[in-house]
């Protein structure tokens, strides 16, 4: 008796008991699958080319009611976070806090606000004369002391080459331009050299003074004689009637 499988049998069973012409169908075995042939034999079954079943959900569909779909590094802005971005104040617009509000805590009125506008520059107009006198309450910082005093009268007290150099630079300017004959370029080219040597001998006396006199009348002073020195150039090249403080002294009177 040929051997049958089982599953053959089961197959089989319901052709056998119909008595049917009909050809029966066998179920392949899977071990009876061909195999891939090579070069070198039988290379053994074939590979699984079905891909696996994905799961329940890699087929669903993004469900809108969620939102948009965002990436790994996506950054929410300040409107789906809620926040308001502050605004820059306007220029036109008073900042708070500019009028000093009263002790009791109340706005100022506008006829308060008009008084303290006068006050302020009541004020300002009195520390403008003040350091225009030369009083110590309204001197600049680069003003006070007694050495600094000291300088302001020497230079005061004489005329000094440097009141004129910028009046001499400008007819030097104009001389030397190339419109002029030579021979008044040549006299504005001596002439250029001629002030700046007694500009600078002129300076020179002058810090030589300030310093002798500083240090017989306050020899324990602090004061930086560089910049005492400086503060006395720069006030003998400024025009009398533009120095502040105002002169104290005429010229030819003793310091």
């Amino acid at each position: 008796m040929p051997f049958r499988r089982k599953s053959d049998e089961l197959i089989g069973a319901p052709a056998a008991a119909g008595a049917t012409d009909e050809p029966v169908v066998t179920a392949p075995d899977p071990t009876d699958a061909p195999t891939a042939t090579g070069p070198n034999g039988p290379s053994g079954p074939p590979a699984a080319t079905d891909a696996p079943a994905a799961g329940p959900d890699a087929s669903a569909e993004p469900d809108p009611a969620s939102g948009p779909q965002r990436t790994r590094g996506y950054t929410p802005s300040k409107r789906e976070l809620g926040r308001v971005t502050p605004k820059r104040p306007s220029s036109h617009l008073r900042r708070p806090g500019t009028v000093p509000p009263t002790r009791s805590g109340r706005k100022l009125t506008k006829e308060e606000k008009q008084e303290l506008r006068q006050a302020r520059r009541q004020q300002r107009r009195e520390a403008s004369e003040g350091m225009r006198r030369g009083d110590p309450r309204y001197l600049l910082p680069r003003d006070q002391g007694p050495e600094r005093a000291i300088a302001r009268d020497v230079v005061d007290s004489r005329r000094t080459v440097g009141t004129w150099f910028f009046a001499g630079a400008l007819v030097v300017l104009l001389g030397s331009s190339a419109t002029m004959p030579p021979q008044v370029r040549l006299v504005s080219t001596a002439l250029w050299s001629v002030l700046a040597a007694a500009v600078v001998l002129d300076c020179v006396l002058l810090c030589r003074k300030v310093g002798r006199l500083v240090r017989e009348r306050h020899p324990d002073s602090r004061q930086r004689m560089g910049g005492l020195y400086w503060y006395t150039v720069m006030r003998s090249l400024t025009f009398r009637r533009m120095r502040i403080p105002l002169p104290r002294l005429n010229y030819g009177d003793r310091v």
